[in-house]
């Protein structure tokens, strides 16, 4: 039975005698109630037009109207239902206000995602301090005001699902992005308290979609302090490929607290427990040598929403991918070997 056969099964339940004659098949045949925070652009958009193609009724949350609409028509074309909401996350009144109007238009929610965020790249003391600070008030408080409503709405249901979107950076720290991978390791603690708190409610699930890098506009949009052009040395996902990770939990049996996406993201994780020293500087490398030609530095989409409303950065090339997998897995070597000489000393 899928999170989604089981919010059916409960509705059915709870219902009078003269409503069971639904059949289950009717039943299943009903449509999510999603809210996607951060539609407009990048995860979020990519989210959406798949949760569409399954015929859910969608709340589609981002700062700007105007790139909300896109979004909102190619959702109805390609099936699903889809309201364009413009909320700010940093703003706990207007978060909650999307969630009433969620319910509002479709009479509940069963799934809320967040997907909102901003990045910084720089050297932490090298940036404004407020610049840093948006990104937590984006990342972190942002994934918090949505997680309060939508935990009110599931509690008092008895059943939801919470996909908050995070990154290898909640797991191991990250060069020249520390605000960011704050933010993530925040995001990090909220869920695996939240799941904590839900334990008695078997139906509420609290799931971390957790990618390597994602090719997003996002990456292009963001905010710039290094003085370069951001290129790619990393290996990156497609977004869709995140998407399609994200709305398989709505339909999943036993959604898993956590999915991992990205070849490089288990070794990494190897080296960065081995010897976080070592894995560091290797992380620290690559964050240089993606510094390409000098460009102003530049605030990006931190205080204003960028008109964007791509799912792909361009970014991505598949010769970038395929080195530094091998060098990620050059750098777990190099830590194990290290850590097998220290052993046996």
């Amino acid at each position: 039975m899928s999170f989604q056969d089981r919010r059916q099964g409960s509705t059915r339940t709870s219902s009078s005698s003269s409503s069971t004659t639904t059949s289950t098949s009717e039943a299943m045949q009903k449509p999510l109630v999603v809210v996607i925070v951060g539609a407009s652009s990048g995860i979020g958009h990519a989210t959406a037009v798949a949760f569409a193609q399954r015929g859910a009724k969608l709340a589609l949350a981002a700062r700007s109207a105007d790139t909300l609409s896109p979004v909102v028509t190619e959702c109805l074309a390609e099936g699903g239902s889809a309201l364009g909401i413009p909320t700010d996350v940093t703003d706990a009144e207007a978060v909650q206000k999307l969630a009433s109007r969620a319910v509002s238009h479709f009479g509940r929610i069963d799934v809320w995602v967040n997907a909102a965020g901003v990045g910084a790249v720089g050297r932490f003391d090298g940036m404004p301090l407020e610049a840093n600070r948006r990104v937590i008030e984006s990342n972190l408080l942002g994934h918090m005001h949505g997680a309060h409503v939508a935990m009110q709405h599931f509690r008092e249901a008895e059943r939801g699902l919470l996909v908050n979107l995070n990154s290898m950076g909640g797991w191991v720290g990250t060069p020249f992005e520390a605000a960011y991978s704050a933010s993530k390791f925040g995001v990090r603690g909220l869920s695996e308290s939240l799941r904590a708190e839900v334990a008695d409610l078997p139906n509420v699930h609290i799931c971390d979609v957790a990618p390597t890098r994602v090719d997003t506009p996002g990456l292009v949009n963001g905010a710039n302090y290094t003085g370069h052009r951001l290129r790619s040395v990393m290996p990156m996902l497609d977004p869709r490929r995140v998407a399609q990770s994200i709305v398989a939990l709505a339909y999943s049996s036993n959604p898993k607290p956590v999915t991992w996406l990205g070849a490089s993201a288990l070794p990494s994780r190897v080296a960065h427990a081995v010897s976080p020293t070592l894995y560091g500087r290797a992380r620290r490398w690559f964050g240089e040598r993606s510094q390409g030609q000098s460009v102003p530095m530049s605030d990006g989409n931190l205080y204003e929403p960028s008109a964007d409303t791509s799912i792909d950065g361009g970014i991505r090339t598949a010769r970038a991918e395929a080195a530094t997998a091998a060098i990620v897995l050059g750098t777990v070597g190099l830590a194990l070997g290290w850590f097998i000489g220290r052993r046996s000393r």
